[in-house]
């Protein structure tokens, strides 16, 4: 079985026309039954009102009498009168004895004919015994349809001696014409809509639908390695929602792409820095043991020259074997374990380490605990120390500043140096491994020092002046349950 799939923008125009269709059906369905009841309605008054004018008739003839009245008396009063009654009412008039049989008609007719039967139905005379008003029943002969009402007349002592029926054939041409005009002009009006509808549901759909059109397009092109454009819309409805979310999509995009492509640096990094430092290690012992070994056992008369030229072997590959084994480090950052840490006394250790240097310590904050990994945050704090000696020209009075304070619900650690600072075109790079501004070193500190940060679930960034210093800036979570851990 082929099963059809329409597009949504067939979908929109086909249900805004079927709405409009069926809204025309329950109109016309709901004008036909409310013309037929009011129609209905009409008849029903109509015939009570011609049932009490025959009523009335029947009342007027019988006081004229003045005798009291029995059922057989009916046929002699009326024998003539009934004929009377019916043409100036234009009704028929039937009446018949208590026990339903026909005992006059204005027109006998009608019974031979088979339309009205002479006998009455005891349903109609059991109601007639049980209510004080007339009773209307709708009659069905084999070829119409019509209202009977029945009645009874009473004597003088108000009591019933026959039964009065009045059939009433409803005229229903008017009504059919009234109601046939009427449909024709709401059909005239729902074209007009029907034409009126098919174009604003042909403009709607191609809104909408190409509203999602350039969404489609947009999300097909999005490339994870590509500057994605976002997209504008200017009101907040649901097209508006759904622009919101592509954009957020594009920028979580671009964040991960940028965290992709620096692990995916950073991976690279540390696989080469894997494979120097083993190939670099490798060869350096031998090297220097066989320099050290001819500086012993090699006989010159040059022994100074010699001297100097082992040491200076010795040297580079001392400095060889350092480079190795920053790399090393570099590639192999241990795993962590977290631990408690009071911020204050973990600084104080750490600048006691660097006797020869003039350094201050601040602490806006008394006592802090973070959770990190305590020989990592070490680390990080001697390779920023040393950074900041590093930058003061040896022209310069070196002065460091170590502040600990608090901002908001996390704890902020800055080293400030007075050095040279760090020019503008190289602050964009100053976390990259490979990258730095001194003469010697391998540019990897500021690049493991950010790792270990960001493995602590922090943030590093600086803020730098030419010539008057750079300002280091670690922010790290405040660890909560310090408490706990003081009792400990």
């Amino acid at each position: 079985m082929i099963k059809i799939r329409f597009t949504l923008r067939a979908r929109i125009f086909i249900s805004m026309l079927m709405l409009l269709l069926i809204s025309f059906l329950a109109i016309g369905a709901a004008s036909i039954y409310y013309f037929k009841t009011q129609n209905d309605i009409y008849h029903n008054e109509r015939l009570k009102r011609k049932e009490r004018t025959i009523m009335a008739s029947i009342d007027y003839f019988l006081r004229r009498e003045r005798i009291i009245l029995e059922t057989d008396s009916i046929v002699r009063i009326f024998d003539n009168k009934i004929c009377e009654l019916a043409d100036v009412n234009n009704l028929d008039i039937n009446i018949y004895d208590l026990e339903g049989q026909l005992l006059i008609s204005s027109h006998p007719q009608y019974f031979y004919n088979g339309i009205f039967k002479d006998t009455l139905r005891t349903r109609v005379i059991e109601q007639l015994k049980k209510q004080a008003e007339p009773v209307i029943v709708e009659e069905q002969s084999d070829t119409l349809n019509y209202l009977s009402t029945y009645i009874y007349i009473d004597n003088d002592f108000g009591e019933p001696m026959a039964i009065v029926n009045i059939p009433y054939f409803k005229v229903n041409e008017a009504n059919k014409q009234e109601l046939k005009a009427y449909l024709v002009r709401l059909s005239e009006i729902y074209v007009l809509l029907f034409i009126g509808a098919i174009l604003l549901a042909y403009f709607l759909s191609n809104y909408i639908t190409g509203s999602l059109k350039v969404i489609r397009e947009k999300l097909r092109d999005i490339r994870i390695y590509k500057q994605n454009q976002q997209l504008e819309w200017g009101t907040n409805d649901e097209i508006g929602n759904l622009v919101s979310e592509y954009n957020r999509m594009v920028r979580e995009l671009e964040h991960s792409a940028a965290k992709l492509a620096k692990s995916e640096r950073e991976s690279a990094w540390k696989e080469m820095a894997k494979q120097v430092a083993h190939e670099i290690k490798n060869p350096l012992t031998p090297m220097k043991l066989s320099v050290q070994m001819l500086q012993r056992n090699l006989k010159t008369d040059e022994k100074e020259k010699l001297k100097n030229f082992t040491e200076t072997m010795v040297h580079q590959i001392d400095t060889l074997s350092s480079i190795a084994t920053a790399f090393s480090g570099f590639a192999n950052m241990p795993s962590l374990k977290k631990e408690p840490i009071e911020v204050s006394e973990m600084l104080e250790r750490s600048i006691d380490l660097y006797k020869d240097i003039d350094i201050s310590f601040e602490n806006k904050l008394g006592k802090a605990f973070i959770k990190a990994d305590r020989e990592q945050l070490i680390r990080v704090m001697n390779n920023l120390i040393k950074n900041a000696k590093q930058a003061i020209p040896d022209d310069r009075e070196a002065k460091i500043e170590v502040v600990l304070e608090k901002k908001e619900s996390r704890i902020e650690i800055r080293v400030k140096d007075n050095g040279k600072g760090i020019p503008l075109s190289q602050r964009d790079r100053i976390f990259e491994p490979s990258f730095t501004t001194k003469t010697s070193g391998m540019g990897l500190g500021l690049a493991m020092v950010k790792e270990i940060i960001d493995n602590f679930e922090g943030k590093i960034s600086f803020e730098s002046e030419l010539d008057q210093g750079t300002c280091f800036i670690i922010s790290l979570p405040e660890y909560t349950e310090k408490t706990t851990f003081e009792k400990q």
